[in-house]
């Protein structure tokens, strides 16, 4: 599952760009620990500020601050943030979420989210700024009436991505009426339309609970739908660390899943506490930790050198 096939959309002249970011992405391990900062629209101040939540998650800059400490494969946030921040975090591996929405609008039928910039926007920002953006990001809602408008929008965006060099994320989440979004089948259907766009990783939501390995075994149909389409997993809501840990060790060597994503499980902890566990859970994603050793750093029982983003030096 390392072996990185280069779509055909990129072109001869952009292989080495594109290797370039996926193997920056993923450690060089072909999996993915994404960091989610496109909570700032999607969540509003819900996810920020209250109970069990880290006074330190108030401002914006407690992603960046995250995301430049932590062992993160990208960070995915909204371009105005990283325009505002960048020159301060500018090591950070930046992917552009290209569409958002609040969660205002209660009306399932009729999401649409189009894209607030395009491809060749986030190619110039690059250059101008000489920030370290690896890809894009979109949403794509199936099953409502504005899936036609999204999937065509998403397409493009793929295309135009890869023509650049760049990755494509796409965040598949099935939405609307009689669907039953927790359903592995349609979890399945929807990752393998992410393939269908050509995206390099499509991040869907896992049913968490309490059958972790039972799950985990469910799951494989999601990943082999998406066949070359690495799947990454949604954190959701912010759960105990070792549990987290936990899932992400059965996601990886049952599901077969190649990375995940956080964000509330992230950017809810103090800095201090979302280094840890981002620091347990890349050793499961990008280094092959078993699960007791994984479980061993975050514990502080076992230490490491992190050696920054990219790799860890001198395991245990």
């Amino acid at each position: 599952m390392n072996e990185i096939k280069i779509p055909l959309t990129v072109p001869s002249v952009k292989h080495r760009e594109y290797l370039k970011n996926f193997n920056l992405a993923t450690a060089g391990s072909g999996s993915l620990l994404l960091f989610a900062g496109d909570q700032k629209v999607e969540h509003l101040n819900n996810d920020f500020v209250g109970q069990g939540i880290s006074s330190e998650d108030a401002s914006p800059e407690h992603l960046f601050q995250i995301a430049s400490a932590a062992p993160i494969g990208v960070f995915a946030t909204s371009l105005g943030l990283i325009a505002q921040y960048g020159a301060s975090y500018p090591k950070v591996p930046y992917l552009v979420k290209l569409n958002s929405r609040t969660n205002l609008y209660k009306n399932d039928e009729e999401i649409n989210s189009p894209a607030w910039f395009n491809v060749q926007d986030v190619v110039e920002f690059k250059r101008q700024s000489g920030l370290n953006i690896l890809g894009v990001g979109y949403t794509v809602y199936l099953g409502g009436r504005q899936e036609t408008k999204m999937l065509k929008e998403a397409a493009q965006i793929v295309n135009e991505a890869h023509k650049n060099g760049l990755l494509a994320v796409i965040w598949m989440y099935p939405r609307g009426k009689n669907i039953k979004e927790d359903d592995i089948h349609t979890i399945a259907g929807g990752a393998g339309v992410a393939a269908a766009l050509g995206a390099d990783f499509v991040k869907i939501k896992y049913p968490y609970n309490k059958k972790v390995k039972e799950t985990a075994k469910a799951f494989t149909e999601a990943v082999k739908a998406a066949g070359r389409t690495r799947v990454i997993c949604v954190g959701g809501t912010k759960q105990e660390a070792k549990d987290l840990i936990t899932q992400a060790w059965y996601q990886k060597h049952i599901a077969g899943v190649s990375g995940l994503a956080l964000g509330r499980n992230l950017h809810q902890r103090s800095l201090k506490e979302a280094i840890n566990l981002a620091t347990a859970l890349a050793l499961i994603i990008n280094h092959d930790s078993s699960l007791e050793d994984a479980l061993a750093v975050y514990c502080g029982k076992k230490k490491i050198d992190r050696g920054g983003h990219s790799s860890f030096l001198g395991l245990f």
